[in-house]
C-alpha cells in the first residue's frame, strides 16, 4: 500500500502586529482611499497618488517606481466598505509575497516583513477587515516534495499614534481567529481523500480542538452508529472501505443561558454511488465536506473567542462509494428515531447522513435553535451563483439573524422559501419520506431535512456554490473557500 501523503493541518497564517510608527528596512504599504469627488485627494501623499496614477480602486496595487519614496506599494482601499478593506488586504499579501529584496542577484530573497500604513480616518474596525483579508488571501494549500516558498510572514499594521496600538491590536486578535476558523475549514476541505476518510477527520477534529479551552470531541464508530440506528449514516457509507463516523463538538460554558446545535454534512468523498457522477469533475468531491469542516472550525473558534454560549456540533462523516455493498435507488432506510426514507438517488447522499445527526442531536441535546450547513444540491449553485450561500429558515428572525451575522463575517446568503405547495413533495408512499423527489432541487432537499427538526428553530445553509473557488478574489483563493465558518461564529456571538 502507497505511503499516504500528509498534509500541514492546520496551515499557519501571518501574523500580524500593530505598531505606532513604520520601521525602517521593511516593504511599506500606503492604503489609498479613492479621491473624494471633485476635490481628489486631500492628504500629504496626494502628489505621490496622483504621480502613480492610482485610483483608489479596492485592491488596486501600484508599485512605486522612486526608490526614495517610503512607500514601496500603494494599496487601494476604494470608500472603505469592509469588504474594500479585506480585498486590499488579500491584494497586499499576494503582491509582498511576490516582492524580491535583493542587494545582489545571488542574495535575492523575499521579504519576511510587510508593512501597511492605515488611512486617517480607519479605526480598529478597518484594522481588522484589512488583518482578516491578508491572513486568508496569503493562504495556500499545497503537497509537494519541494521545498516551500518563502511567503511573508509577518505584516504589521502602522496606526500613527501610540494610543490606537491596543483597541486596534485587540479588533485585529479577533479577526485572526475568524481567519483561523475560514482557514481550518479550507484545510479541511482541501485534503486530499486517499488521505482524508471518515476516520481521519475525526482524528484530526480531536487534535485541533485539544487546544481550545472547554471544547470536547467524542467520536462514535460504525458499531456505535448501528446500535443507535444510524441508518442514512450507515447506508451511505456502507459501500466504502473506510467505515463512517459521528464527530460531537461540545462547548459549555458556564452561565451560557442559549443551546445551539450545528451540523455539518461530512462526506469525504463522493462518487455519487451507484448513481454515480460524470468523471468530469468528480476529483473535486474531496470537498464535499465543506459543511462538516465549517462546523469544526467555528466549533473551535467559538471555543477560543470564550463566547458564553453553549454549542454541540456534530459532522456525520462517510464516504460515498461504488461497491457490491453500497445501497440503492429504490431502498427503503430507518433513520435514527424510527423515520424512514425511500432512496430515490443515491448522489443526494448529504441529506441522508443530516436527517440522522439532526434527529439525534434535537433528541439528546434538546436545543433551543437549530443550525445545519452542507454543499447539498447543485440546484443551488445553479440558482445563486458561487459567491452566495442559500440560506432557509422556519422563522423569520432566525433568517434576520444568520443573514446579519454572515454580513458581518462578509459572507452573503439569499434567503430561499420553504414553499408548502411543495411540502407533500417529500412524503414517501412505501416509506415515510421520498429522498429524492422531483422538482426544485435545493428546496425540496431542505424540506426533506425539515422532517427532522422537530418544530423547533431551525435554518439550513446550502453552500454548494460559494463552498468552493476556482479562481482568487478578495480573500478567497482557488480550493476550498472555507465559506460559513465565520457566519457561524458571528452568529453564535450574536447571542452574547
Amino acid at each position: 500500500m502507497a505511503r499516504k501523503v500528509l498534509p500541514p493541518v492546520p496551515t499557519p497564517l501571518i501574523d500580524v502586529e500593530v505598531v505606532a510608527a513604520a520601521r525602517r528596512r521593511s516593504p511599506l504599504a500606503v492604503l489609498v482611499p479613492a479621491p473624494d469627488g471633485d476635490t481628489g485627494w486631500e492628504t500629504a501623499d496626494a502628489a505621490l497618488f496622483t504621480g502613480q496614477r492610482a485610483t483608489g480602486k479596492p485592491g488596486e496595487v501600484r508599485t512605486v517606481g522612486d526608490p526614495a519614496s517610503r512607500a514601496l506599494w500603494l494599496v487601494g482601499v476604494g470608500g472603505g466598505t469592509a469588504k474594500d478593506y479585506r480585498t486590499a488586504g488579500a491584494a497586499l499579501i499576494r503582491a509582498a509575497d511576490a516582492h524580491v529584496v535583493t542587494e545582489t542577484e545571488a542574495d535575492a530573497r523575499p521579504s519576511r516583513t510587510a508593512q501597511a500604513e492605515l488611512p486617517d480616518g480607519a479605526g480598529p474596525a478597518e484594522a481588522a477587515e484589512f488583518a482578516l483579508g491578508a491572513a486568508l488571501g496569503g493562504y495556500t494549500f499545497t503537497l509537494t516534495a519541494d521545498d516551500p516558498k518563502p511567503r511573508v510572514r509577518t505584516l504589521r499594521l502602522v496606526v500613527g499614534q501610540e494610543t490606537a496600538v491596543a483597541p486596534v491590536t485587540a479588533a485585529v486578535g479577533r479577526a485572526l481567529e475568524l481567519a483561523a476558523a475560514s482557514a481550518l475549514a479550507r484545510d479541511l476541505a482541501n485534503t486530499p481523500s486517499n488521505v482524508k476518510d471518515p476516520v481521519w477527520l475525526a482524528g484530526t477534529a480531536e487534535r485541533v480542538a485539544a487546544a481550545a479551552s472547554g471544547l470536547s470531541v467524542t467520536v462514535r464508530d460504525e458499531r456505535w452508529l448501528a446500535e443507535q440506528g444510524f441508518g442514512g449514516v450507515l447506508a451511505v457509507g456502507g459501500g466504502s472501505a473506510s467505515p463512517p463516523r459521528l464527530i460531537e463538538l461540545s462547548y459549555r460554558p458556564r452561565g451560557a443561558t442559549t443551546h445551539i446545535l450545528l451540523v455539518g454534512k461530512g462526506i469525504t468523498f463522493d462518487t455519487g454511488g451507484i448513481s454515480i457522477k460524470p468523471a468530469d469533475g468528480m476529483h473535486l468531491m474531496r470537498t464535499d465536506m465543506a459543511g462538516g469542516g465549517a462546523v469544526i472550525a467555528a466549533a473551535r473558534a467559538i471555543a477560543n473567542l470564550r463566547l458564553p454560549v453553549r454549542v454541540t456540533a456534530l459532522v456525520p462523516s462517510a464516504e460515498n462509494h461504488v461497491s457490491g455493498s453500497s445501497y440503492r435507488p429504490g431502498d427503503v432506510v430507518r433513520h435514527y428515531g424510527g423515520t424512514t426514507t425511500e432512496v430515490g438517488n443515491t448522489d443526494a447522499e448529504g441529506r441522508m447522513v443530516l436527517a440522522d445527526a439532526l434527529a439525534y442531536g434535537i433528541r439528546k441535546f434538546s436545543p433551543d435553535v437549530v443550525v445545519d450547513v452542507a454543499t447539498l444540491t447543485g440546484a443551488m449553485k445553479l440558482s445563486l451563483g458561487v459567491r452566495t450561500g442559500g440560506l432557509f429558515a422556519t422563522e423569520d428572525a432566525l433568517a434576520e439573524r444568520v443573514a446579519a451575522a454572515g454580513e458581518r463575517a462578509g459572507e452573503a446568503w439569499w434567503r430561499m422559501p420553504l414553499l408548502e405547495d411543495l411540502a407533500g413533495d417529500v412524503r414517501g408512499e412505501i416509506a415515510d419520506l421520498r429522498q429524492a423527489p422531483q422538482g426544485p432541487g435545493g428546496i425540496v432537499a431542505a424540506l426533506f431535512l425539515r422532517e427532522f427538526t422537530g418544530g423547533l428553530p431551525w435554518a439550513h445553509l446550502d453552500i454548494a456554490g460559494p463552498g468552493r473557488s476556482e479562481r482568487n478574489y478578495a480573500e478567497v483563493v482557488p480550493g476550498g473557500t472555507g465559506f460559513a465558518a465565520r457566519t457561524l461564529v458571528e452568529f453564535a456571538a450574536s447571542y452574547a
